[in-house]
């Protein structure tokens, strides 16, 4: 039996575009989302310029609540899984989840997280480091947080560096 997969919806957050249609039109408009680093003071590195998401608010997306239980690489990985969502247009009346998976991408997850979690490890001790700690760091929670919002019952694969939601069909 022939297994086809269908890419039923799109979601980005970019340092060209904070979703789809944004990031699309800094594409056709030759945006460059390099520029001098601001989210951290980066005085004391050789390299002062990244690609870095430019004014991104996490409590535009998230309840304070979550938005501290999520690193901003997560953060990032389900706004654009919810923005794929919507693009898809499929919900429970449409759709079987139990065939609907979730592809991640990253190549790693949590480093800013990381950071502060080993200083505060360093400095308070291992009993003052955030019981969320793992949780933050793992680079496919997106996923599994996407799945479970979503009651996705598919595969879930987990790559490098994309993210898309994907729906498997017998054709």
């Amino acid at each position: 039996m022939e297994k086809r997969v269908v890419i039923t919806g799109l979601g980005a957050i970019t340092p060209i575009g904070k979703n789809t249609n944004e990031m699309w039109n800094g594409i056709l408009e030759k945006r460059c989302g390099v520029d001098e680093i601001k989210l951290f003071d980066a005085s004391d590195f050789k390299t002062k310029f990244d690609a870095e998401v430019k004014d991104y608010n996490p409590l535009d997306y998230f309840e304070l609540k979550q938005a501290k239980r999520f690193d901003r690489s997560s953060q990032f990985a389900i706004i654009a899984a919810r923005e794929a969502i919507k693009d898809s247009g499929i919900n429970k009346e449409n759709t079987d989840f139990e065939k609907v998976g979730v592809f991640v991408s990253s190549g790693i997850g949590g480093l800013i997280t990381m950071q502060e979690q080993s200083e505060i490890n360093c400095i308070k001790g291992h009993n003052r480091v955030s019981p969320m700690f793992i949780p933050m760091v793992i680079a496919n929670m997106p996923a599994r947080k996407h799945c479970n919002r979503n009651r996705c019952k598919g595969r879930i694969h987990f790559n490098s560096y994309s993210m898309c939601i994907f729906n498997t069909r017998n054709r």
